[in-house]
């Protein structure tokens, strides 16, 4: 019971800080980036345009990460597989990513649900604070569920 009431009262105050916040927020934090990197952003579409630039200048160094990155996945998935295929690490694993990169709704396709992953892109693309707040409430809802629910919202 103490979980739910918890739960609810972080939903509400992470909705009103988004709220009261959320536009506020992200631009002190473009203006930060600017001040920082001498990047200016002004929306996620600048973003976007920047990741693009960065790719065409940098084609080799993202080429030679992907090399990389394959055979060391492969490896871990071959020596850790059956250690990531435990509820628990599931679970922590889609909090960490639903904090983290909940905002494209990377957790979402961890956990199989394609369509709720693909709504995430939607919603970052007409509405990005929301997709974030849904992506922190998403990962506070993992935290206080317990194990046993866990496997119920796959």
């Amino acid at each position: 019971m103490i979980q739910k009431v918890v739960l609810a009262i972080t939903l509400f105050l992470v909705i009103l800080v988004a709220l009261t916040f959320g536009e506020n927020v992200a631009s002190q934090l473009f203006a930060w980036i600017r001040h920082v990197t001498g990047i200016v952003i002004y929306s996620f579409s600048d973003i976007f345009n920047i990741v693009w630039a960065y790719l065409l200048v940098n084609k080799a160094k993202v080429l030679l990460a992907a090399i990389i990155t394959i055979p060391a996945t492969i490896w871990v998935l071959r020596s850790q597989g059956d250690q990531l295929k435990k509820p628990t690490n599931n679970r922590k694993i889609a909090i960490i990513l639903a904090l983290f990169l909940g905002w494209l709704g990377a957790h979402r396709f961890y956990l199989g649900q394609i369509g709720w992953g693909l709504f995430f892109l939607i919603l970052l693309y007409f509405i990005a604070p929301i997709a974030v707040i849904a992506g922190l409430i998403d990962a506070v809802r993992y935290m206080f569920m317990s194990e046993d629910d866990f496997p119920a919202t796959l």
